[in-house]
């Protein structure tokens, strides 16, 4: 029994020892390939029938309206007219598309509502301006910029909110 006992320690032993040599080199698999995923490209977004909501003004973040509208601008598809809201009061009023990458707004006829929020007067304001002095315009994916006569800057960036 005792004999018995070596012969199976001795026997583990060698099959433990011989299962860790490799005689045979191990399989090398391919490396890894990491494939990054293509960046999301944004659909051009068309310049009519588009709903563009107001994000900046003269460089500057357009806070959330508290107690205003969201400020937007539409091109209508089939008449050369704009409507949208200042972010009190709804506009409109007539577009001009003299060549590719010009625009020009003709007079903006407003209600009158009396804002409550402040800051949506100072928006409402600004984006006036803006829209009266736009002269060109650049679309890049979903983000519509104005410009006025040669400025460099945007008066206005504007982001794309698709219609059906």
């Amino acid at each position: 029994m005792v004999l018995s006992r070596l012969r199976i320690a001795a026997l583990l032993t060698t099959g433990l020892a011989a299962a860790s040599c490799q005689t045979t080199p191990p399989a090398t698999s391919a490396p890894a390939t990491t494939t990054t995923p293509a960046p999301a490209t944004t659909p051009p977004a068309p310049l009519r029938n588009t709903r563009w909501v107001l994000r900046q003004l003269n460089g500057q973040p357009v806070p959330p309206p508290a107690e205003s509208r969201e400020p937007y601008l539409l091109l209508r598809e089939t008449e050369l007219r704009a409507e949208g809201n200042g972010s009190c009061n709804r506009f409109s009023g007539t577009i001009e598309l003299p060549a590719t990458g010009q625009l020009r707004f003709g007079p903006l006829l407003s209600t009158r509502m009396a804002c409550v929020d402040p800051a949506g007067t100072v928006t409402e304001t600004g984006f006036t301006r803006a829209l009266e002095a736009t002269r060109t315009y650049q679309l890049s994916g979903d983000t519509l910029r104005l410009f006025a006569d040669a400025a460099t800057s945007p008066t206005a960036v504007l982001h794309a909110v698709y219609l059906r």
